[in-house]
């Protein structure tokens, strides 16, 4: 049998604050942000894309930049569920046994870190290298995702906030290698069928 970790101890007592004030707040807005919990990812894909493709403009090397944000967000996310398996910590919505707006997740769908959080995060801070403003509104969406898991019942605070650190980190150290090796990286990417990917030349 595998042994998690609580993490009610931490924030258990603000988390069941947030889970209450769900539970009082109007049907509108706990669908709103629900379905912001849900799917709000999919809104970082299109900055991405978005990003993309104004770097076309800008010349090759901006958008290798730019195609890394991808890989910054995949590569976030298996840091991310390493963390998990060497944490283990249990959802706080079967440790805590609260009435949550969305399904608690099986026993072993670890809770620490964040996965929505640490791939939000990690976008957000490998856009502010492509686009200040694109990074602007992912930074806002980002933590509006933290927000949400908790809201909705199936993360500790301190789940949400490692996931910003971690997704912050992983991206702010990878970037800063793309960055110093951005014409190494066109000349690679110019060799591989993902050339039509960068601007002609």
């Amino acid at each position: 049998m595998i042994t998690a970790f609580g993490g009610a101890s931490m924030d258990g007592s603000a988390y069941r604050d947030v889970v209450g004030l769900a539970g009082r707040s109007p049907g509108w807005l706990d669908t709103a942000v629900s379905a912001w919990s849900t799917y709000g990812l999919a809104l970082f894909a299109v900055l991405m894309v978005v990003g993309w493709w104004r770097a076309r403009r800008t010349g090759a090397e901006r958008t290798v930049t730019a195609l890394a944000v991808p890989v910054v967000a995949v590569l976030a996310y298996g840091v991310d569920s390493l963390l998990k398996l060497l944490v283990r910590e249990s959802r706080p919505c079967l440790t805590l046994h609260v009435r949550t707006l969305e399904a608690c997740p099986a026993p072993g769908d670890w809770s620490f870190p964040s996965n929505h959080t640490v791939i939000a995060a990690a976008c957000a801070v490998a856009l502010l290298s492509v686009s200040r403003g694109l990074g602007a509104v992912a930074v806002a969406a980002a933590l509006a995702m933290g927000a949400s898991r908790v809201w909705v019942g199936v993360h500790y605070p301190h789940d949400v906030v490692a996931g910003i650190l971690v997704g912050g980190l992983v991206a702010h150290g990878l970037m800063t290698l793309v960055r110093r090796r951005t014409g190494t990286l066109v000349r690679l990417l110019t060799a591989t069928p993902l050339r039509p990917l960068l601007p002609a030349s």
